[in-house]
């Protein structure tokens, strides 16, 4: 059975924002060239602007683009926090767990009815752990492909000029390390989306804490603090059509909502945009502080397009009323309709995790608790291996046991599993914004 979470009226959502918890950065971890995941910074970049009259479009036949039609769930971001917490010897302290990427969704819900979504969510020792359900995307992906492009320039070479705006922007070493052959030669490197920084965060609305993973495109200058959870001077990259009319700069502002949304949650300071022409050239660029957006969206006119207070508020009652919802095991599914008044959630496998949490995750966690439980009792013997099993007992049977123990849990308090059938999409219902 689906409950939901009623998007309008948003004017409850106005006034002061919520308390939010800066965003600091724990960990990290890196996508080399060919997408491996690594534990490390070495795709880390820095900002250097770029030279103006460049064709986006160059380099397109030859760029090297990572496919994302394997579903790669929260793995990477699992084993950072695992590695963290190997270090630490404790979990970290958050309730939710996911991307960006999903957060940003639910932050312009208020002011955003185009675009629908679909997220898988389970609860697993008290945290909520949010995937992007990659079959509904997948999905989407092929009806769009499906539906007629208007514009001349291919929808694959628009998608490209972003990437090749970060190619044009950025480099491997701070200014004072990198040549002038290389910052001159920029226009020709060749093009990947595979190689990517991300960021993992502690952050919060109002009651709730949460632990963020996202891509950040480079650092201003110099290098990053070496105090733990000291801000960091990020710089996200974006494009977008010159402003020539009142309808482009509506449209931008429009942009400017995710724009601000995804840097603010990963604490993103600054936002460089390359402006271009109608057939891709880069024509100007203009930096901007990411705290100072909802200002200038509210002082363009008299009813702004968006309140980046009411995107926190919204946020925040949000997830509470998840953490309210999915209050036991299983995998529940998050679905807001395109042009839909409201956010449902609903059971769709009352056992396990599917594979939001990976076995690799859960394997540690239990590895974690047992340490704590040692050292707790001043069971820690030096010298000698005082947690674990070694490689006596395998870590597929551990987690076999701990999913048999589930059942039996469920089974006795009369929770057996039965089938689950996902309710039919509703009609979607007109939202104001």
């Amino acid at each position: 059975m689906a409950t939901a979470f009623p998007i309008q009226p948003i004017q409850r959502f106005g006034g002061q924002s919520e308390a939010v918890k800066r965003p600091k950065e724990f960990a990290y971890f890196s996508y080399d060239e060919d997408h491996q995941f690594r534990l490390d910074d070495s795709s880390l970049k820095w900002y250097y602007p770029p030279a103006l009259g460049v064709d986006l479009s160059s380099g397109f036949e030859d760029f090297k683009s990572h496919s994302d039609s394997v579903d790669e769930h929260l793995d990477s971001l699992l084993k950072t926090i695992a590695n963290h917490e190997k270090e630490t010897g404790k979990p970290i302290d958050a309730q939710v767990v996911t991307w960006r990427g999903m957060m940003t969704k639910i932050m312009t819900v208020p002011f955003d009815d185009r675009d629908g979504f679909e997220m898988n969510a389970t609860l697993y020792r008290d945290c909520i752990f949010i995937e992007e359900n990659h079959a509904w995307k997948q999905h989407q992906k092929k009806e769009q492909s499906n539906q007629k492009w208007k514009n001349p320039i291919p929808q694959e070479v628009m998608t490209f000029w972003g990437y090749k705006f970060e190619a044009l922007s950025t480099l491997p070493l701070p200014w004072g390390q990198t040549s002038r052959q290389h910052i001159e030669s920029r226009p020709t490197h060749p093009v990947t989306n595979a190689a990517q920084y991300c960021s993992v965060v502690r952050t919060g609305f109002g009651p709730t804490t949460l632990c963020l993973g996202g891509e950040v495109d480079c650092l201003w200058d110099g290098t990053k603090p070496p105090t733990p959870g000291a801000p960091i001077g990020w710089v996200e990259l974006k494009t977008s059509i010159d402003v020539r009319s009142d309808r482009d700069a509506l449209n931008f502002e429009r942009k400017l909502l995710k724009y601000w949304a995804q840097s603010f949650l990963l604490g993103v300071p600054r936002i460089v945009v390359g402006f271009r022409s109608r057939d891709g050239v880069l024509v100007r660029v203009e930096e901007m502080e990411t705290a100072g957006i909802p200002a200038r969206v509210a002082g363009r006119r008299p009813r702004p397009l968006w309140d980046g207070d009411v995107c926190i508020n919204f946020a925040s009652a949000f997830l509470e009323w998840l953490r309210a919802t999915i209050t036991d095991e299983g995998v529940w599914r998050i679905r807001r309709q395109q042009g839909a008044a409201e956010i449902e959630a609903f059971q769709v496998e009352e056992v396990g995790h599917g594979e939001i949490v990976s076995d690799e995750f859960m394997n540690h966690r239990i590895k974690l608790e047992m340490r704590a439980t040692q050292v707790g009792s001043g069971e820690v013997m030096a010298g000698k291996e005082a947690v674990g099993h070694g490689e006596i007992v395998s870590d597929e049977f551990m987690n076999h046991r701990s999913k048999m123990e589930m059942r039996a849990r469920q089974q006795g308090s009369g929770e057996a599993e039965k089938e689950v059938v996902e309710p039919e999409a509703q009609p979607a219902t007109a939202t104001g914004a």
